[in-house]
């Protein structure tokens, strides 16, 4: 069964309260080649707690030795096994449906071609070769030249699978095209649609759950539209962390499919017990804080940590059946005057 989508309180660390974290990386633990702050010395304490870490990303253009290379390299401890990517997911997708050693046409970076490979299947480069298949995802160094080629391959009858459907990637200097995006080029040649390996596809958490060994399991992600909704359609709690993409407006405006168990600023959200929100007669009270409705409007007032003023801001939106127009959130989200908001 799937989490309730809505926030919900917990009344030990989440560290304590789940045995295994199934962590997203770009705009969580860092953003381009700089480590988030906080984020090492936090999941350094997650593990102290018990707490098994399992990396999970819909990057596929590295290797799982790459970014395990990466992590150790801002501190937190890594190697391949502790990674999940949507390459290999996606990999494990194509080889489920073609015959074994395949060739397969690899749009994309090299821990694609070496999640391609690792499944015994054939990575070439031209459409020429009749590739059973062309697996597409996300590589700085991608060449229009490949991408046509795997528009030539998909128009000639290859099996279609993207990494993910990501149509941006956070960088410390703002959000750049992500493969989602790329995916456009080749959908608008073919008319064609891929299948999706990665989040919020349930796939890419099923792989990771499977080497975890836990019973327990959490997912912590910054976006609303991969991680988050991943999380509520493999049946799993979440964690939604400030960090990355998502701001607390849209948090906010989050439609049910997209709603986190948990919201926080940063990583240490998982050394921490989470407040419940209680619906009052002024209103949703989360701690200092009340959110309420006044007219059309949502307001907020009240003081302490901030997030939990976003907590109830989040009860206060959510019990509204149907959208919640942003005008109606936009001062209430603006009065918590914080960095994230």
């Amino acid at each position: 069964m799937s989490p309730d989508a809505g926030l919900r309180g917990c009344e030990r660390p989440l560290a304590a309260a789940y045995d295994t974290a199934l962590l997203d990386l770009d705009g969580v633990i860092y953003v381009g080649p700089r480590a988030v702050p906080e984020a090492r010395p936090a999941l350094d304490a997650a593990r102290r707690e018990g707490m098994r870490l399992i990396f999970v990303t819909n990057n596929s253009s590295r290797t799982p030795h790459a970014i395990a290379a990466h992590l150790r390299a801002l501190g937190v401890p890594a190697d391949a096994t502790d990674i999940a990517t949507s390459a290999q997911a996606a990999a494990r997708l194509i080889v489920e449906r073609v015959r074994a050693g395949s060739a397969v046409l690899v749009v994309g970076g090299t821990g694609l071609r070496h999640a391609v490979r690792a499944q015994g299947l054939r990575p070439v480069t031209t459409a020429a070769e009749r590739p059973a298949a062309v697996a597409q995802g996300y590589s700085p160094d991608l060449t229009y030249g490949l991408l046509a080629e795997g528009a030539l391959a998909v128009r000639g009858g290859a099996l279609w699978v993207a990494s993910n459907a990501d149509t941006t990637l956070p960088t410390a200097r703002g959000p750049i095209p992500g493969n989602g995006a790329l995916a456009q080029v080749i959908r608008a040649a073919t008319g064609r649609d891929p299948i999706f390996a990665g989040k919020p596809e349930p796939t890419l958490y099923r792989e990771a759950m499977s080497r975890s060994g836990g019973s327990r399991t959490l997912a912590v992600g910054d976006r609303l539209e991969t991680d988050i909704e991943g999380a509520v359609r493999a049946g799993m709690d979440s964690l939604l962390v400030l960090t990355g993409v998502t701001d607390p407006f849209q948090l906010v405006l989050a439609p049910p499919q997209r709603r986190p168990t948990y919201v926080a600023r940063d990583l240490t959200g998982l050394l921490t017990a989470h407040p419940e929100v209680h619906r009052g007669r002024d209103g949703w009270q989360c701690r200092g804080w009340v959110a309420s409705w006044q007219g059309d409007r949502l307001e907020v007032s009240g003081d302490g940590e901030p997030c939990d003023g976003l907590r109830a801001l989040c009860a206060a939106a959510w019990a509204v059946e149907g959208p919640v127009p942003p005008a109606a959130v936009r001062d209430a989200v603006a009065a918590l005057d914080t960095p994230w908001s």
